[in-house]
This record gives structure tokens, sequence and C-alpha cells, in this order.
């Protein structure tokens, strides 16, 4: 059987399957076993062992998928002269990255399933941590600017939306608000709110769906 032979050679398209369609029956509760999660898609149960040895090994594996899509997204960011519009489009792609795998998104910072790799989802907020302290050394920011604090504050503003409305609550025009309120706290890091303002838009806009 063709599909049992790309589990043999592990494709990686296999493995996708597989965990897209787990994350997807855990968003809609629908009950997971080996038989059903595998029902439909042309590969026998053996193929979770062959790629996750085991129902424990793919819990994990749909989580880290996860932190490695988002990482491929802020990877795709490119760098330009404005650091501050770099920041925002980090912020963009953290959307986008939720808003086109949803059904992974509400699992990644579900804290029951344990990470194949902790340190290379740490690696997601660094490149933010990186990116300000650009903004620090371009005079954008204060010196004294806590990189870290503000990332994670950054981050909190962009997970905040992207959750209302990846889960619903807000429709996607709601991510509009995302330029008042980078603005506000990267002016209140040093930034002037003219040039903040328009920096923050650049970033933000280019990068959302």
């Amino acid at each position: 059987m063709y599909c049992d032979a790309m589990v043999r050679t592990k494709d990686p398209a296999v493995r996708s399957l597989l965990i897209d369609r787990a994350a997807h029956m855990l968003s809609t509760r629908d009950p997971i076993t080996l038989r059903s999660l595998v029902a439909g898609t042309g590969v026998s149960t053996m193929a979770v062992y062959t790629y996750f040895g085991g129902m424990d090994g793919l819990w994990k594996a749909m989580r880290q998928e996860g932190f490695t899509r988002l990482a491929a997204k802020l990877d795709a960011v490119s760098h330009s002269k404005d650091p501050v519009r770099d920041l925002a489009a980090l912020g963009a792609a953290y959307v986008s990255n939720a808003l086109a795998n949803p059904d992974l998104y509400r699992i990644m910072f579900d804290a029951g399933f344990e990470l194949e790799d902790a340190e290379a989802a740490d690696e997601t907020l660094h490149h933010l941590v990186r990116t300000i302290d650009r903004a620090k050394k371009s005079g954008r920011f204060h010196p004294g600017t806590n990189a870290l604090e503000l990332a994670i504050q950054s981050w909190t503003i962009g997970h905040g939306l992207a959750s209302l409305v990846v889960t619903g609550p807000l429709p996607h025009e709601a991510l509009a608000h995302g330029i008042p309120l980078l603005t506000a706290l990267f002016t209140s890091a040093g930034d002037t709110p003219t040039q903040c303002r328009r920096s923050v838009k650049q970033g933000w806009t280019t990068n959302l769906p």
C-alpha cells in the first residue's frame, strides 16, 4: 500500500497529517484513539508508533509542531533598518501563524502536554528580545529598557488578540487594535509617538493576512 510505504520511509507529510488530524480532533472534542486517528487517512495504526513512538509522543509532537511552525513564520520576517517596524511585523507574524494553524495554536500553550524541545519554543520569544535590543541600540527605545519584559508585554498583546479572534469572540477586523496597543507600548519604551505609529502600522499591516 502506497501510504504504508510512506510510513516506512517516514514521509514528513504523513507526520504532519497525523499531527493536524489529532489537533483538529481535540478542538472538536472527538475521542482520539489509535483507530479513530488513522481512520480514512490510508495509513495503519502502526504509523503512530513509527512517527511518534505511541500516543504520548504524539501529544508532545503536536505542541512542539505549533512552535515549529511559529518559528518558521518568525524566521520569514525580513529585517529592515527600522527595528520598531520589525518588532510589529513579528507580532503580526505571530497572529498570522495562529490564524493559519488554529487547532495547533490552541495546544501550544497547554501545559498539560509536554514539549519535545522547550528551548526551541523559548527561541520564538527571543526573536522579540533581539529586535528590542536593536531598537535600543538605534536610539528608538530607552537604553535602560528591559528587553525581555518588553518582549513579554508585546507578546501578550499579540497573544490576546490572536486568542480572541481565533476562538471566535472577536471578528478579524479586531486585529487592527494591535496598532494603537503596540504604539502605546513602544512609546512608553521611549519611541516618539508619530514615528512609532508609522513604524508599527507598516510592520503590522504588511504581515497580517
